[in-house]
């Protein structure tokens, strides 16, 4: 039997760092299979072949996505061209529904046959896509098992593998290394950063996650702060950081170590997304914030089917942690939550007992594999 050939689209870190786990797996299970398509550094160090490269197709929001609709547009004629040339035999969507929607679509109009890994959050708002899925997609695979039962019910096949975090995130092990080598004291306590991944979201976040982070400082005056920087990002995104400078040792930036700064970290400020399921994960106290702009926040809210917005509170079914979204999210607000993490031990213990029982929920490990089975399967025509 011929090598199988996998073309698969991610459009963000968060996806990127799940397709370099995927192709891995794949490239495990079957060493000479060819993966190409729409990713980043991580698809390209699993072995992946970049067809295009994501960087600059990410906007968070509806009228965000306005301003990068023409490389949108040519990135999507790349890859059905390159889908039609190359014929693989299967086609994997991973998350990025701006995009994946329609290449997918396309491609299974091809006669290739599409999985849907990490789908979007159709249950939370525009539950239409369900039915638009249903019309391209062969298989999805979930990473939340409530999501299964939303799934069957719209009609589309689909498993779920558990989440790739709990294979991707390292043990806490190396803390006190982590700390060490980026001259944190040992004893003092450690605040993470962690303000989004596109440069929109640095934009409309950090300025005031900065500002709370002042306030912790002026509150608790040993505060350590880390920020945790995606890769990609322009130097400028972080400038509201000097309202850090000053009293205080000054914050230190990571670029995509997200892991280790959260396993450094005492109490997290993150935006919202997959990095609050990755803050879980490290069993860390977190305040979630969100900020969209007006438009695009009051067209979501017309749409919006659940009661809050951070993943970490939808999966355990109740608010275990703070979430602020818009004009909610104040420095001041921020910053009271985390100072009580920091000063209420019983308070913290029970939030991390929370989060603990939230990533029991997420399944066990080997998620990229059991996607990664999947994928071959439907590319074998099972």
């Amino acid at each position: 039997m011929p090598a199988p050939r996998v073309m698969l689209s991610c459009g963000e870190p968060s996806g990127d760092l799940y397709a370099g786990a995927l192709v891995r797996e794949i490239r495990r299970s079957s060493p000479g299979a060819e993966v190409f398509g729409l990713g980043g550094r991580q698809l390209a160090a699993a072995g992946g072949r970049l067809t295009a490269d994501y960087a600059g197709l990410a906007a968070t929001g509806l009228t965000e996505a306005l301003s990068v609709l023409p490389q949108t547009w040519r990135t999507y004629r790349r890859l059905v061209q390159a889908a039609r040339a190359e014929r693989p035999d299967v086609f994997v969507a991973i998350d990025f529904p701006e995009v994946n929607f329609r290449i997918g679509a396309a491609v299974a109009a091809l006669g290739i046959p599409v999985v849907y890994y990490i789908g979007p959050q159709a249950w939370a708002w525009r539950s239409g896509r369900f039915r638009t899925m249903r019309r391209f997609v062969t298989r999805a695979l979930v990473i939340f098992p409530f999501e299964t039962r939303l799934y069957r019910e719209a009609g589309i096949p689909v498993s779920f593998v558990g989440h790739p975090l709990l294979d991707l995130a390292p043990a806490a092990a190396g803390r006190e290394t982590f700390r060490r080598d980026h001259g944190l004291e040992a004893k003092a306590p450690v605040v993470a950063l962690l303000p989004g991944s596109r440069p929109n979201e640095l934009r409309r976040i950090l300025p005031d996650m900065a500002g709370a982070a002042r306030r912790i400082r002026d509150r608790v005056p040993s505060v350590q702060f880390l920020v945790a920087r995606a890769p990609g990002l322009s130097d400028s995104l972080f400038e509201p950081l000097a309202a850090l400078r000053g009293a205080g040792a000054p914050p230190r930036v990571v670029e995509s170590q997200t892991d280790a700064v959260l396993a450094a970290a005492d109490v997290v400020l993150t935006a919202s997304g997959t990095a609050t399921i990755q803050t879980a994960i490290h069993e860390r106290p977190m305040v979630v914030v969100y900020r969209l702009s007006p438009l695009t926040y009051w067209m979501a809210r017309r749409f919006i089917k659940v009661s809050a917005f951070g993943m970490v509170n939808l999966v355990a079914g109740r608010a275990v942690v703070p979430e602020y979204a818009q004009a909610a999210f104040t420095p001041a607000a921020v910053a009271d939550d985390a100072v009580r993490f920091l000063t209420d031990e019983a308070h913290a213990a029970r939030t991390r007992q929370a989060l603990r029982e939230v990533r029991e929920r997420l399944g066990g490990p080997g998620a990229s594999r059991r996607a990664a089975e999947h994928v071959l399967a439907v590319a074998a025509g099972g």
